[in-house]
């Protein structure tokens, strides 16, 4: 069931209130997005005080797939959606059932959340990715008979680096992850690209230009995006067409995150897809018409989807919780960061800080994008969030 605003009549305000299951940053600048459109939010989170609820005022106290609290966040709002995609969708597939408006779909994210599935689905539906096979439990002969170097990828719960683990050579099987998983060919990429796609349940698409990512080096987290990617225009318009290819089989509907390969031999494979806002959309916020948090809106609300056009050149740092450090944020380097032009800082009022954790972005905005490279590099030497406790 969709929900959706009555185009030809006036509306009270709230216009509609919206269920978030999450209660990080995403939900956050959501949160944020949410209230610019005359909307509210009600936040479910197992912390009390999440960085969301800071900012939409709301908040259920419980567990992201609690049957009971998740029933009490559908009576309280209008449409459901998510900030991530670790749940349980049996409680969301009886409020469905029930009719409930949840976007994206229960049934998308079952297809998504299960790395296997989206794999599989991918390749069903002729989406061009890795190949790769199923693995129940490790196998060092199976590992072996595939063939390295590979990925192997826990088919559920992996997020920022965690659930993915490389293996060059066969020395590396020690390091194998003792769950059901996946193993992938190993991509030689030319660079790290991401699509982020918005539709609506009238079927409406847009796609943002594409952008290029960097990643922490053995931590598989993002460390350094550049919008628009260095890569040429005939690329960028094949990349924004399979990303819209993808969500249009997926019959999504919000906006995803398509992360690709662009391949040195110039194939572009689906690494992977996030129905949900993207850590790889953020600088969307100052770069782009309409960021990706106001976009998801507009699209789960069946409202016309915002203008994509980028702005101007930019590059995003993600703010990471420094190693050897945790507890409560010490900030360091805010001065020094500022001080760079067009540089634009955002925390997450996250109230513990854990080595590689995400707790903030900055993203720096200039007419040469080298330029804006070189000044979130600055960024990078200046800003530190260390804890008050070291490891």
């Amino acid at each position: 069931m969709s929900f959706s605003i009555e185009k030809d009549k006036g509306y009270a305000v709230p216009v509609a209130r919206i269920g978030v299951i999450g209660g990080g940053q995403l939900g956050l600048m959501l949160a944020r997005a949410s209230q610019r459109l005359g909307c509210s939010c009600v936040i479910l989170d197992p912390l009390s005080d999440s960085p969301a609820a800071q900012a939409a005022g709301q908040q259920i106290v419980g567990g992201y797939s609690d049957p009971d609290k998740v029933r009490e966040l559908a009576e309280s709002c209008d449409i459901i959606t998510f900030e991530l995609e670790d749940l349980d969708v049996k409680p969301l597939l009886e409020l469905e059932k029930e009719g409930v408006a949840i976007q994206p779909t229960p049934r998308v994210l079952a297809t998504v959340q299960d790395k296997l599935t989206q794999k599989t689905f991918l390749r069903d539906a002729g989406i061009p990715t890795s190949n790769f096979i199923e693995t129940p439990h490790p196998d060092e002969q199976v590992f072996a008979d595939f063939g390295y170097p590979l990925v192997q990828k826990a088919r559920r719960g992996g997020y920022d680096g965690r659930g993915v683990c490389v293996m060059k050579t066969a020395a590396d099987y020690e390091k194998n992850l003792p769950v059901a998983s996946l193993i992938e060919k190993f991509v030689e990429a030319e660079k790290e690209i991401s699509v982020l796609v918005a539709r609506n349940p009238d079927g409406e698409c847009k796609a943002y230009p594409v952008v290029e990512m960097v990643f922490v080096e053995g931590q598989n987290v993002l460390d350094v995006l550049l919008a628009p990617a260095r890569i040429n225009d005939g690329i960028a318009a094949e990349a924004q067409q399979l990303g819209i290819k993808t969500v249009e089989a997926l019959e999504g509907v919000g906006i995803f995150g398509v992360e690709m390969f662009l391949t040195k031999d110039g194939r572009l494979l689906v690494n992977e897809v996030a129905p949900r806002t993207h850590n790889s959309g953020h600088q969307s916020i100052e770069a782009n018409v309409t960021d990706q948090f106001e976009q998801h809106v507009r699209a789960i609300l069946n409202m016309p989807l915002g203008e994509t056009e980028q702005l101007s050149p930019a590059a995003m740092v993600n703010l990471l919780g420094e190693p050897g450090f945790e507890g409560r944020p010490v900030i360091r380097g805010m001065n020094e960061t500022l001080a760079i032009a067009g540089v634009s800082v955002h925390l997450y009022g996250k109230a513990v800080t854990k080595p590689y954790r995400k707790m903030g972005h900055v993203t720096v905005l200039d007419k040469d994008i080298q330029k804006a490279l070189d000044k979130a590099e600055e960024v990078k030497q200046a800003f530190a969030i260390e804890g008050e406790h070291r490891l």
